[in-house]
């Protein structure tokens, strides 16, 4: 069996090594030339760390990383609401990390080529079809040297991101939905936040949110992080920004000029930052298929969703571990894809619709419901701790990390 990877990303990768580990033989096609660390921070929950310790990666991220100790809410006024224990100090066996994503994918990358081969590892590939036969899958790539080239495979696995070229091939009207919530993301070398391991959410999109957690430890030699902050906010009748665009601090200031708190001095952080990145909050309807003969979509691809609750790279990484799963026990791989898409679709399906509804932050929205967005004494006056654990308990459930492991 051979198997086609189209896309690099977390997915993609997470995916060639489990089916390394499987004995299953695959190559991996990215469309960049040149992998570099880019972007901004993320946070691997324990269902993701679950998956990584598995695939032999966790002790490396651990290491350019930093494990959370606690989530805190807090609402626009700088008020705490709620904070709970993450990860190993919850009880998990595996952490909960923030870490650079551009590092993250640096460890998965150089991992894959160095486990499957530099042979096997093709970079400056942008896929423009897949087509296949009973027999076989056939991928077109444009090459970023110039031309086209065409592999065989037994199997073609779309892991080419919210804008998947081989999504909108079976579904050419296909859009993202766009609510009106703008963000902006940037990293800002500054002073350890409350614990230093701290995740934090600010506020909620109706009047500015904040969400806030560092990535590198001691950046500079002098005990300060990098932390990573988003910026969101929802208005009616927004346009869109644009992810291809650089983002600029001013744009989003005014949101979060008053928002000065004994413990931390936001407006600094954000016109501190190195660099800020705009993007619109979007993702996609759930899909009535994902798997289509000898070709399936996985990760963004299959199932785009609201960067909330820290979820998006975890199922990718589930995704990958369930088809490299069902791949390794079968010779009919028509059959395997079929079964990955009934195992997989219903569940991120409902993750999608929960981060619209009712995500983590969804603490924050209650506390401002009852305090109707005043400043109030205290939490307890309007709502009870275990009430609020309640609804980050129900997150949990939806997402696939309630169960300690």
């Amino acid at each position: 069996m051979k198997v086609a990877i189209i896309g690099g990303g977390i997915a993609g990768l997470g995916l060639a090594l489990g089916l390394h580990e499987r004995g299953i033989a695959c190559d991996v096609y990215e469309s960049v030339p040149e992998v570099k660390e880019m972007g901004v921070g993320i946070t691997l929950l324990p269902h993701a760390t679950k998956e990584l310790a598995a695939l032999g990666v966790l002790p490396q991220l651990e290491a350019v990383a930093i494990e959370n100790l606690e989530s805190v809410f807090y609402n626009r006024y700088g008020q705490y609401i709620y904070k709970e224990l993450r990860g190993r100090h919850d009880g998990y066996a595996t952490p909960e990390l923030g870490i650079h994503r551009g590092k993250l994918h640096r460890i998965l990358f150089d991992e894959v080529v160095k486990r499957l081969g530099t042979e096997h590892v093709h970079t400056g590939h942008r896929c423009i079809r897949v087509d296949q036969t009973e027999q076989h899958a056939t991928v077109t790539f444009e090459l970023a040297s110039g031309g086209t080239h065409q592999v065989q495979a037994d199997v073609a696995v779309a892991c080419d991101g919210v804008n998947s070229t081989v999504r909108k091939q079976f579904f050419p009207d296909d859009k993202v939905c766009f609510a009106g919530i703008n963000t902006w993301r940037g990293v800002t070398v500054h002073k350890p936040i409350l614990t230093g391991k701290s995740y934090m959410r600010v506020g909620s999109i109706d009047t500015g949110k904040m969400v806030i957690y560092p990535i590198v430890d001691n950046v500079d030699g002098q005990g300060n992080q990098l932390i990573n902050w988003m910026a969101e906010i929802q208005r009616p009748d927004t346009k869109m920004n644009d992810w291809n665009k650089a983002g600029d601090a001013r744009d989003c200031i005014d949101i979060f000029k008053d928002w000065k708190f004994p413990w931390l001095d936001v407006p600094h952080l954000i016109l501190s930052a190195e660099r800020v990145f705009e993007y619109p909050m979007v993702d996609k309807d759930a899909l009535p298929q994902w798997s289509f003969g000898r070709i399936t979509l996985m990760g963004d691809a299959a199932h785009p969703m609201y960067p909330r609750g820290s979820n998006g790279s975890a199922q990718g990484l589930i995704d990958a571990r369930t088809l490299a799963d069902l791949l390794s026990k079968t010779t009919d791989v028509v059959a395997a894809l079929q079964q990955y898409q009934d195992l997989r679709l219903p569940t991120t399906a409902k993750i999608v619709q929960t981060n619209r509804t009712v995500p983590p932050d969804a603490i924050i929205m209650k506390a401002d419901a009852l305090s109707h967005g005043q400043p109030f004494g205290h939490i307890d006056d309007l709502i009870s701790q275990a009430e609020l654990r309640q609804i980050s308990d129900n997150y949990k459930q939806v997402a696939g990390f309630a169960a300690k492991s």
